[in-house]
């Protein structure tokens, strides 16, 4: 049974982790090339991070430069970064990309709350489905009622810590996108 909660306890900190990267992915009116993670050009057919193929820099506080070391990928990158659907429109003056990130209206601040909170909610999904799984391997193990039911509070337990962690995020992501 402890290698269950070891399991599950992991689990859900992996499930932490991939919501504060989605959290660090939404944007609060600051340059940060960490929104172009994820984003894959195909360079030579393959699909290749951006980060590989071209050096990104912040040349003012709302702005990122893409520079690619290979000028032939220049459009595959501006094609990527428009298909990737970020809200960013990208400007190729023939040696690099300038992505300029818009001042934040109240209205886009609401929207990207709205955003975050639903990464909030779908991490809460993700840990009840974990906890659903670890409660279906402790019924697995046959063990007296007595122990099955401790093993799946202490799963709750570990759930409400997790619970409270994403809500304390949340709030601090809420507090950070709402200030100007």
């Amino acid at each position: 049974m402890e290698e269950i909660i070891t399991n599950t306890e992991n689990k859900m900190n992996l499930s932490i982790e991939n919501m504060e990267q989605k959290f660090i992915n939404v944007r609060a009116g600051r340059a940060n090339a960490s929104i172009l993670d994820g984003i894959m050009v195909p360079y030579y057919g393959v699909p290749t991070p951006i980060n590989q193929i071209a050096n990104i820099s912040i040349p003012e506080a709302r702005q990122l430069s893409i520079k690619p070391y290979d000028k032939s990928a220049l459009g595959d990158i501006e094609k990527a970064i428009f298909e990737a659907n970020i809200g960013l429109t990208p400007n190729n003056n023939g040696e690099s990309i300038f992505l300029t990130i818009p001042a934040l209206t109240e209205d886009r601040r609401r929207e990207l709350v709205k955003q975050v909170k639903g990464i909030a909610e779908d991490t809460k999904i993700a840990l009840r489905n974990i906890r659903q799984d670890a409660n279906n391997d402790i019924k697995n193990l046959e063990l007296p009622e007595d122990d099955e039911k401790r093993g799946n509070e202490r799963v709750q337990e570990l759930i409400n810590k997790y619970n409270k962690i994403i809500d304390e995020k949340l709030k601090e992501k809420e507090e950070d996108l709402m200030s100007i």
